[in-house]
């Protein structure tokens, strides 16, 4: 997998043993004619602007829509590369009553076609093209105008689309089909009940209940069992090697257990949950259904310049930005990804309800819920806000027309395309999101277990007399105008750039646990949390407390939401959308707290 030159586009290649090529899968399109950042990248290797001209072009025909498919042959036959048909859907056809032969079109197209069924294997597609490779064949009745027919003049581009017009109905009379009545499929009598307003909206909503159920219930314990699987048994062998060696005890032990090893851990532990996003998402796919909830939700997301299909990262999000930013890869356009990664951070996750949790109960005790209701009202109005902006002052994502697209047909999952593309996703994601998460949390174990006040060893020392929190107590006056520039809050903020359910492990760790022999500290975590804030807050705890929870909401989610956006957009991208959710967070943070200290 790489990225296209000059973009965050990804194309797949790899050696194909059996035709003896190398094979670049290029972003899919309907046309050459490029009105999409993906459409470009196609287009552009087409004209070789991708490290050479292509040898052989493999265009996939849909039997269900072959008028569409020629065309589009058509144009790739204009550029004068080699072409080889796959013709798919066959079974689709046959039942609209459309019948393709392979072979009559193979006479009037003049190059090899291979009717595809990917359950019976591609054999017959890869001699082709290997036969194609060294025996090249043209596109009959097409004239190749080389790579400058990917942009031509106006005048030029009306010409050339009128005489494939004109080529694509001289190929269907070759065939005999006609334009008669097409008997009305069982997709269509489907769709008709789906995509009705009155019946598909709960459909819709129903489904993404699921995901969002999928991304919490359903995977928490899977997390919890894949990351003890690595804190226990894993933890304790590393142990026991090093005290073979006579280690244990030694910073280097927590080094290997405290830092790399917990780091594996917390790659390991989301492995389940995208595996399974990842799986639910091809599911949907594959079916045929993700492309009409598309259709549903579109009005709704091109109010903030995306289309319906960036609906489904959004609402996953409020389960885990992490699987919600993987989800972002369905979306076809680059743009479109690139925005809606930058808004999943802002959604909500369940990570974070441990915070509002936590505050509501001390702060609000009896309005907890409302507290944490308004927090995810907040979060909605961040994602619609920061859109908005995206789509006024940057210029990305101000396509505000209406989805075009045709819709797939229905069919049944394909258990093991499903199993093989959960399976390259996910080990993706353990790869190039693990050694970024790795490496942090060492070290982030580094600067906790370096001294820098106290006779302490290395590896031994109370957060606020390690180098963490001779840091986080450099950085709390920050927070001086939002009431929280307390040491203890700045290091929860801090661990919370790891992981947000961290937070509450941190208040406790600095609040209760630096000195567990002093009874003035030995109380309730929620009354230490109460006297941090009023403290910090003159007086307004309250209000400390809500600002809190409000930087807590806006600013970055997890260390492993920033690897998967790296994936995703590249570094400077990714440190640009931190920086600015840094600064919202604080702005939004000082803006509650100074309105709430006045009525709190």
């Amino acid at each position: 997998m790489r990225n296209a030159p000059g973009t965050t586009i990804e194309m797949r290649a790899g050696d194909w043993d059996r035709a003896g090529v190398r094979l670049v899968d290029l972003p899919g399109t309907y046309s050459l004619l490029a009105k999409t950042p993906d459409e470009q990248v196609t287009t552009d290797a087409l004209a070789g602007l991708h490290g050479g001209s292509p040898d052989v072009a493999v265009v996939l025909l849909d039997a269900a829509a072959l008028p569409r498919s020629l065309y589009l042959l058509g144009q790739v036959a204009q550029t004068g590369t080699p072409v080889v048909a796959a013709l798919t859907m066959c079974d689709v056809a046959r039942s609209r009553s459309v019948t393709v032969d392979a072979a009559r079109l193979e006479r009037a197209l003049g190059v090899p076609v291979v009717a595809l069924d990917p359950r019976e294997g591609t054999d017959g597609l890869a001699d082709a093209v290997a036969h194609a490779a060294v025996h090249p064949a043209q596109v009959a009745g097409v004239v190749p105008a080389g790579p400058t027919t990917l942009r031509p003049e106006r005048e030029a581009q009306l010409a050339r689309s009128e005489a494939l017009f004109a080529w694509v109905d001289e190929v269907r009379r070759e065939l005999g089909h006609t334009t008669e009545h097409v008997e009305r499929s069982g997709s269509d009598r489907i769709d008709r009940v789906l995509l009705h307003p009155w019946v598909g909206v709960p459909v819709f909503a129903v489904l993404m209940w699921g995901l969002f159920q999928l991304s919490t219930t359903v995977a928490a314990p899977l997390m919890g069992w894949a990351g003890a699987l690595v804190g226990g048994p894993l933890s304790a062998a590393a142990r026991v090697v090093l005290g073979w060696f006579g280690l244990v005890g030694t910073p280097l032990e927590g080094l290997v257990v405290d830092g790399v090893i917990a780091g594996v851990g917390t790659v390991v532990s989301f492995a389940p949950l995208m595996a399974l996003m990842f799986l639910a998402i091809a599911i949907l796919d594959d079916s045929g259904y993700l492309a009409r909830a598309a259709f549903v939700a579109d009005r709704a997301m091109r109010s903030i310049g995306l289309d319906g299909r960036a609906i489904l990262p959004i609402i996953v999000g409020f389960g885990c930005n992490v699987p919600a930013l993987a989800a972002t890869r369905a979306l076809p356009d680059a743009r479109q990804r690139t925005i809606a990664a930058i808004l999943v951070p802002y959604t909500s996750c369940a990570a974070r309800l441990t915070v509002y949790i936590l505050l509501g109960a001390v702060f609000f005790p009896r309005n907890a819920g409302t507290v944490i209701f308004a927090m995810y009202v907040a979060s909605i109005a961040l994602v619609v806000l920061t859109g908005l902006v995206m789509r006024r002052f940057s210029g990305a994502g101000a396509n505000t027309e209406p989805l075009l697209m045709v819709p797939p047909a229905y069919q049944r999952p394909r258990l093991g395309a499903l199993l093989v593309s959960t399976w390259v996703r996910t080990r993706g994601f353990v790869v190039g999101a693990g050694r970024i998460i790795v490496a942090t949390l060492t070290i982030i174990w580094l600067l906790m277990a370096i001294p820098v006040a106290g006779d302490h060893r290395i590896g031994d020392v109370p957060v606020r007399d390690s180098l963490y929190g001779a840091t986080a107590e450099a950085i709390a006056p920050v927070f001086a105008p939002a009431g929280f520039d307390s040491w203890q809050a700045t290091a929860a903020l801090m661990t919370g750039f790891v992981a947000k359910e961290v937070v509450v492990g941190s208040f406790a760790q600095s609040l209760a646990v630096d000195e567990p022999d002093d009874p003035a500290r030995s109380a309730d975590l929620g009354e230490h949390l109460r006297g941090t804030f009023e403290q910090s807050s003159g007086g307004h705890g309250a209000a400390a407390a809500l600002a809190f929870m409000v930087f807590v909401l806006a600013y970055t989610p997890c260390l492993a939401t920033v690897a998967e956006q790296k994936r995703l957009l590249g570094w400077r991208t990714t440190l640009a959308a931190m920086g600015a959710q840094l600064v919202l967070a604080w702005v939004l943070a000082v803006l509650v707290f100074q309105g709430f200290r006045l009525v709190l």
